[in-house]
């Protein structure tokens, strides 16, 4: 196995090609796939139409993989696998009104995975299964470059702060029942810091804002303004990665030091099903 690693973007994001994520993966390859995971911070692997059992297989050699708290959206046979669809298991289109896509159309929203865990994910691995004509696209965004570009009297203000992060939040803005009481225990609220020290000595920005509902010292209100001004800052194209969508793309990312957000496409009448797996974070927001 030869892998042929090509930047994508200045700020983040590299393609892989060389390798068929449904085969074996040597040691070599795999110690190579987590250096550029670490620089890179977005992995592209184009053109893999691998199944489920592989994808789960694959993600395997990164760590161990978390298993969503909602059992509605996992898949009954590998509970590794979280389905984010707008196509049922009649396979046909979500209501775009109903509660399961407006809660899976939070997607639109900038938010890293897991966050509401007391050790949030560590990364993630989505595989683009059907994909809609237009629209979809993955937007990645480095928090590290945006930590460093920070002005000052906005890094002042986050200085020693931390985010309550809560699933239950974000249901109850998007006006969702709420989880089931087993649910709801397995990920309470949970405080993040908002700049986040990782192994290497770097600081981040760390926010997750469909998760998020008060900032440490503020109320509400002060909490969502911050935030807002936040999100505004980081979403700048100089941060950013877009993804165009081609089936079966795989594409694997650092949930540490991104945020992500799918671009709105139309859900009442395009299919687009994407099949992901999560890694087991090693270490708390610290």
């Amino acid at each position: 196995m030869s892998l042929t690693i090509t930047p994508l973007n200045p700020v983040l994001g590299a393609e892989v090609t060389g390798i068929d994520l449904a085969g074996p993966l040597d040691a070599t390859a795999a110690t190579e796939l987590r250096h550029a995971f670490e620089a890179y911070h977005v992995l592209v692997f184009p053109g893999q139409p691998i199944d489920d059992a592989a994808h789960v297989r694959f993600s395997r050699h990164f760590g161990e993989l978390e298993i969503f708290p909602r059992q509605v959206n996992r898949s009954a046979l590998l509970p590794a696998i979280f389905q984010i669809s707008n196509v049922g298991p009649d396979n046909r289109l979500l209501p775009v009104d109903g509660d399961e896509w407006r809660y899976l159309s939070d997607i639109h929203v900038w938010h890293t995975d897991s966050s509401y865990r007391e050790i949030p994910s560590k990364g993630a691995i989505l595989h683009g299964i059907e994909i809609p004509p237009s629209g979809g696209d993955t937007l990645w965004c480095n928090l590290f470059a945006v930590y460093e570009a920070l002005p000052d009297d906005l890094r002042q203000r986050i200085r020693g702060r931390t985010a309550r992060n809560s699933i239950a939040y974000q249901r109850s803005r998007k006006e969702l029942p709420p989880l089931a009481p087993e649910e709801a225990a397995a990920v309470p609220p949970v405080a993040q810091k908002l700049a986040r020290t990782h192994p290497d000595g770097r600081t981040s920005l760390y926010i997750s804002p469909c998760y998020i509902d008060t900032i440490s010292g503020l109320d509400f209100a002060e909490s969502q303004a911050l935030l807002a001004e936040l999100v505004e800052f980081a979403g700048q194209e100089r941060f950013v990665y877009r993804h165009i969508w081609q089936p079966h793309d795989v594409v694997m990312w650092d949930n540490r030091c991104t945020m992500h957000r799918v671009e709105p496409f139309d859900a009442a009448h395009q299919r687009r099903v994407m099949h992901r797996t999560a890694l087991v974070g090693d270490e708390p927001v610290a």
